[in-house]
């Protein structure tokens, strides 16, 4: 199955969910703004889905592109960012090239930390630390 024929997923950013930008067409995911939707599951539920299915086109050797960039997020939505990048993981793990832009704010230890327990728990992920300069 070609990744051509999945259909890219978008969604615009509200005022508690974050920009979803996957397209899938290019091999590139992207996730940015901020994250404490009221129902993170159920947020995050479909998204990890199409995620899945998506994974599972993929051949040995393809690569992807996640960038994530995110200035906020609350303890349900660290839940569901933690199955995304286990999904990430279990495909870098077969094979498939995934490469892990981390954009944070350097003064913002939080997202700081939380992107290098990533790169720990995921080790299969190229991870990209890349601290923003505003």
């Amino acid at each position: 199955m070609s990744n051509a024929t999945m259909e890219n997923l978008y969604l615009a950013a509200t005022a508690d969910s974050p920009e979803v930008d996957f397209r899938f067409d290019t091999n590139e995911l992207t996730l940015k703004g901020e994250s404490y939707p009221e129902n993170a599951a159920a947020f995050y539920g479909s998204i990890i889905k199409q995620l899945h299915d998506y994974l599972a086109s993929c051949d040995e050797g393809t690569t992807i592109s996640v960038n994530v960039a995110l200035i906020y997020f609350n303890s349900s939505s660290t839940k569901m960012l933690f199955a995304f990048f286990d999904a990430l993981n279990s495909a870098a793990e077969r094979g498939v090239h995934v490469v892990l832009n981390w954009h944070y704010d350097p003064e913002d230890d939080t997202i700081a930390d939380f992107g290098s327990e990533l790169r720990d728990d995921f080790s299969a992920l190229e991870f990209r630390d890349l601290p923003t300069s505003e």
